[in-house]
């Protein structure tokens, strides 16, 4: 068994201090806030039982969202999908889009919903996390070449669709 770079005490303190971030990156998945919650718990506890798996410090912030995006998606296969109600959507969008009239944000929201899960994790890390390229890249242990060239082809596909419905 390898000896962990973070003891029980800090990890708990990392995770208490971006657990409202932790839940939202979950709600995003699960649209629901008690799912949202369960959600983020048992990724914590992945995160105490697998602690020793860690090994760098540095990349522990990469590791529990990489946790909560896995344990939500798993959660996406085992149940049912819920339909948020319209208070629940405008919660998450991104607070740096002031500008958009709640039905632009709902419009958004299930644009975004519509894509396939995958190809609205990028988008979700990108606009919603406020996360770069490579932590992106990181988080899904993904070439970040290959992470960019996806990402861009969901905009571009997005943008084609968005200039198709306003014709």
């Amino acid at each position: 068994m390898h000896t962990s770079v973070i003891d029980f005490d800090t990890c708990g303190q990392l995770i208490h201090a971006s657990q409202d971030r932790l839940y939202r990156l979950a709600y995003c998945y699960v649209k629901n806030e008690h799912d949202a919650l369960d959600i983020v718990g048992e990724a914590t506890y992945k995160a105490l039982v697998s602690l020793h798996t860690l090994q760098r410090a540095d990349r522990f912030d990469a590791w529990m969202t990489s946790l909560v995006i896995h344990t939500a998606l798993d959660w996406l296969r085992k149940n049912r999908r819920l339909v948020p109600t319209e208070h629940e959507v405008l919660d998450i969008i991104p607070a740096h889009e002031p500008d958009l009239t709640p039905e632009e944000q709902m419009d958004l929201y299930y644009l975004l919903d519509s894509l396939p899960t995958e190809e609205r994790t990028y988008l979700i890390l990108h606009y919603f996390e406020g996360r770069s390229f490579p932590e992106m890249a990181e988080i899904l242990s993904m070439p970040e070449a290959k992470l960019k060239s996806r990402f861009y082809r969901i905009l571009h596909r997005l943008r084609a669709h968005l200039k198709e419905e306003s014709l």
